[in-house]
């Protein structure tokens, strides 16, 4: 392990001092008073009438931020992976097509595809397909606490599936070409001994380029991974009611503006850094 130099010691000093700095000049220059007693209930409450702890506003929309993020990043993984094998099939027209989606989608700014998905396709895909009343006939029913659990309150699962796939889109076109890469990156040796052998372009990809591919592809995988977290912050805009959009409510009706903000920054930081945790074993996993 490591040992703690004396340059992380400073280093570690003068982030404490601006913090300090920041501190003082927010509580003189602007006259704000910090309220931090106010933000553990936002988090954590006893309820008196169900006489047990709950979760806070915030706490909520961590939940649905983890659930937005684990969701969008399956379904990204598996558009990505049939983009990425696209991008090197043999068929031009394939090709081409995986290249135009990649591109649009990759040079596009992700608030303005939000938009595009929520009102112009979102809207409509919702209603043709009846999702709304699927969902409140949901919500009535039996087994309400399951589907509660993995998607959070169904009267607002319309909105969610929105911010879901519209997550999923966008990531796609980043993973597509980490998968692209990634194939690429194998000798082309390899592909020409499999297809000596006589195996087709799909037991090719499944048994020889695919399994190599997997040891260089994680590391950006488990990155966009983290990446897809922190974006997840944009579906507040088109109101899912994730842990940005409970903080903005916190902010309106508090006014706890700093202690809000620093609360969520800090959250969202300390879920990112879990994750990186939890990549970085995987990767060692993956090297033995």
């Amino acid at each position: 392990m490591r040992k703690i130099h004396w340059l992380d010691w400073m280093i570690l000093a003068l982030l404490l001092l601006f913090a300090g700095y920041v501190w003082t000049r927010i509580e003189g220059t602007l006259n704000y008073k910090w309220r931090w007693e106010i933000i553990p209930q936002y988090l954590l409450h006893y309820d008196q009438d169900q006489g047990r702890w709950t979760a806070g506003i915030l706490m909520e929309g961590l939940l649905n931020t983890i659930r937005i993020s684990v969701l969008a990043s399956i379904l990204a993984l598996v558009l990505g992976t049939i983009l990425g094998l696209a991008r090197c099939a043999q068929n031009l027209a394939v090709r081409m097509l995986a290249r135009t989606y990649l591109e649009l989608l990759r040079n596009i700014p992700s608030i303005v595809v939000i938009f595009i998905f929520y009102f112009f396709l979102s809207e409509q895909l919702i209603a043709a397909f009846n999702i709304d009343g699927w969902a409140r006939d949901i919500a009535r029913g039996e087994n309400a606490w399951l589907w509660q659990v993995f998607f959070g309150d169904m009267r607002r699962f319309p909105s969610l599936v929105s911010g879901i796939l519209v997550l999923a889109l966008f990531e796609s076109a980043f993973v597509g070409e980490i998968i692209r890469a990634g194939i690429q990156s194998i000798p082309r040796g390899q592909r020409e001994a499999a297809q000596s052998l006589g195996l087709p372009w799909r037991d090719e990809m499944r048994f020889v380029v695919l399994p190599q591919a997997m040891h260089k592809i994680v590391p950006p995988l488990a990155n966009q991974s983290i990446t897809l977290v922190k974006n997840s912050a944009i579906v507040s805009l088109i109101s899912v009611h994730d842990l940005t959009y409970r903080t903005l409510a916190l902010v309106s009706s508090t006014r706890a503006i700093f202690e809000a903000w620093i609360t969520t920054a800090l959250i969202y930081g300390g879920l990112c850094f879990l994750l990186s945790l939890l990549f970085r074993r995987l990767e060692k996993g993956s090297d033995r």
